[in-house]
C-alpha cells in the first residue's frame, strides 16, 4: 500500500506539502529543516531518495539502517529539533530504488531547527526571524488546536499510574528501541508534548490532551464534560438497540474498549496478504477507530455515536472541519485535527501515517465486503463515515471480457474506460484520452477512482508502465 502511495506522490510536484530529497550520501542537513517547516505549517511527506524533479533514484542500500535511525534520534534531539518530535520513518521500494518515506503531521506546537523558526511556503522553507511572525504563528495555532490548552490545576496524580506501563508495552512491540522506553513517566509526557509552556502568556503544565490520553475517569470529565462515545447495535431493535457501550474514559483504553465491542457484533474474515494472514475486519476498524479517537474536536458538545446496523457501520463524530464535503483516496490532504495525540498514537502503532485510513479502508473493504465502497464526509460539526456491511448492487455485464460485480455508482464514462483498458492491456493514461476523446485530467481523475476500488491496476515503470485491468 505504501508503494502504491509513493507512486502517487512521484506524479506530483513539490509544494507546501511535498519535498523531494536526494540521499546519496546520508541523511541532508536540510532534512529538517523541512521537517520544521511542516510541522509549523500544515504537515507533508518527505521523499528521500528522489530528485527535485521526481526521479526515483534511490538511497544506497549500506545507508538505509543509519538513515532511518539518525531521523528517529535526531527529531527526538532538542539540540537539532525544539521541541523534539519523533518521526518514523517507513522504507519503500519502487521500480527497483529504495525509498525513504517520512510522514510529519502539523504541530500544535512551534518548532525551531538549530535554534531558528522556519515556515512552508510554496515549494521551500524559509526562516522566521521577525518576532512579530513568530508570535503570529504561536497566536494561530493556539487558537486552532483545543488539545494543547494548558490546565494549571492538573497534576501528574491526576493520571492513572497503569496506562504507562501499557503505553510501553505498545511501544516496545513496534520500535523495541524506541528512545521513551529508557526515561520516567514525566519525561515521556514531556516528550510526547502533554507539557508546555505557553511563550505568550507564560503559563505552564500539562494540556488538556494529556488528560484525556491519560487522565483518571472523574478528571476527564472534570475536563471535558462533553466527551462521550455512544456505541450502539441496531439490528433487531432499530428503535432502541439490542446492545450498547458507553464510554467516558482515557483514550488508550478507548481504542480497546471499541476494538472489542466490534469483534463482538462483526464476523472476521482472514486474507493473505503475501504470505501472511491477516484480519480484514481489524484491518478496517483499526482505522476506523483510530481515526474517531486521533481526529475528534474533544470541545465540540456533539457525541459519538459508533452505530452497528444490519447493513452498514455508521460513524458520526464530532469536528472541526477542514475542509467541507466528500474525501476520495486519490483527492485529499490529510490533516490531523490533534496533531500531539496523532504523534503519540504513532508510536504504540495505533496509528499510521498521515491519510492511511481513508486509503487502507478503501484497500480492504472490498475484500471484506465484495464491491462495497466506504463514504467519509466532513460536515460543519461532524465527521460521518458509512461502511457497508452488504455487498453492493450488481451493475451487469460489462461484456463477454468484463464479466462480474462492479459498485453500482459506475457510470458510462467509467465502464468504458474499464472496457478498453480490457481490450488493451498496458495502455497508457494518456492513449486512453486520446481514443476515449476526454481531457487528461479527467481520465488521470478516474483511473485514480479505478485503482482505488482495485479495478485496475499500474504495472511497470512510471514512464513505460500501463494499465491493466484486476481479474
Amino acid at each position: 500500500m505504501l508503494a502504491e502511495f509513493v507512486n502517487i506522490l512521484l506524479t506530483r510536484k513539490e509544494g507546501i506539502n511535498l519535498e523531494f530529497k536526494e540521499a546519496q550520501n546520508g541523511l541532508p542537513d536540510s532534512f529538517f529543516e523541512t521537517v520544521c517547516s511542516f510541522l509549523n505549517r500544515e504537515g507533508g511527506v518527505i521523499l528521500l531518495g528522489v530528485t527535485d524533479k521526481g526521479v526515483a533514484i534511490g538511497v544506497p542500500a549500506q545507508l538505509v539502517e543509519s538513515v532511518k535511525a539518525n531521523i528517529i534520534n535526531l527529531t527526538n534531539n532538542q539540540q537539532k529539533l525544539d521541541p523534539p518530535f519523533i518521526i518514523a520513518p517507513d522504507v519503500v521500494v519502487v521500480e527497483g530504488k529504495i525509498i525513504i518515506l517520512a510522514q510529519v503531521p502539523v504541530s500544535s506546537r512551534v518548532h525551531r531547527c538549530k535554534g531558528i523558526v522556519y515556515d512552508r511556503a510554496g515549494d521551500g522553507d524559509y526562516r522566521i526571524t521577525q518576532p512579530d511572525r513568530i508570535a503570529e504563528l504561536v497566536n494561530r495555532k493556539s487558537h486552532r488546536f483545543s488539545e494543547v490548552e494548558i490546565f494549571p490545576g492538573l497534576r501528574f496524580s491526576d493520571f492513572k499510574p497503569d496506562l504507562f506501563n501499557k503505553v510501553r508495552n505498545l511501544i516496545r512491540s513496534k520500535t523495541p528501541a524506541h528512545p521513551w522506553l529508557a526515561i520516567s513517566d514525566e519525561e515521556m509526557l514531556i516528550k510526547a508534548g502533554f507539557y508546555r509552556r505557553d511563550l505568550l502568556s507564560g503559563k505552564e503544565g500539562y494540556t488538556f490532551g494529556a488528560g484525556l490520553v491519560f487522565g483518571k475517569d472523574e478528571i476527564i470529565q472534570s475536563i471535558a464534560p462533553y466527551y462521550k462515545i455512544d456505541a450502539l447495535v441496531r439490528i433487531t431493535d432499530i428503535d432502541r438497540y439490542d446492545d450498547r457501550l458507553y464510554i467516558q474514559t482515557n483514550l488508550i483504553d478507548t481504542y480497546d474498549l471499541l476494538m472489542g465491542f466490534v469483534a463482538k457484533h462483526l464476523d472476521d474474515k482472514f486474507y493473505l496478504e503475501g504470505d501472511l494472514r491477516v484480519s480484514l475486519r481489524e484491518k478496517i476498524f483499526r482505522e476506523i477507530i483510530s481515526n474517531l479517537i486521533v481526529h475528534r474536536e474533544y470541545i465540540n458538545p456533539s457525541p459519538t455515536v459508533f452505530t452497528i446496523l444490519k447493513d452498514r457501520v455508521e460513524v458520526v463524530n464530532a469536528n472541526n472541519p477542514n475542509i467541507l464535503g466528500k474525501i476520495s483516496p486519490a483527492h485529499f490532504s490529510p490533516y490531523p485535527k490533534n496533531p500531539v495525540m496523532a504523534k503519540f498514537f504513532m508510536q504504540l502503532g495505533r496509528f499510521d501515517e498521515l491519510g492511511s485510513g481513508v486509503i487502507n479502508v478503501n484497500k480492504y473493504l472490498p475484500l471484506y465486503v465484495k464491491g462495497a465502497v466506504p463514504t467519509f464526509e466532513e460536515e460543519v460539526n461532524t465527521f460521518h463515515t458509512i461502511i457497508p456491511l452488504e455487498p453492493t448492487r450488481m451493475n451487469g455485464e460489462l461484456n463477454g471480457e468484463l464479466n462480474g460485480e462492479l459498485n453500482g455508482e459506475l457510470n458510462e464514462p467509467i465502464v468504458a474506460l474499464i472496457k478498453k483498458i480490457a481490450e488493451q492491456p498496458g495502455i497508457q493514461a494518456k492513449e486512453l484520452a486520446k481514443q476515449l476523446n476526454r481531457p487528461f485530467s479527467t481520465v488521470d481523475k478516474q483511473i485514480r477512482t479505478l485503482t482505488a476500488r482495485q479495478l485496475v491496476i499500474h504495472k511497470g515503470s512510471r514512464k513505460t508502465g500501463g494499465y491493466y485491468r484486476v481479474e
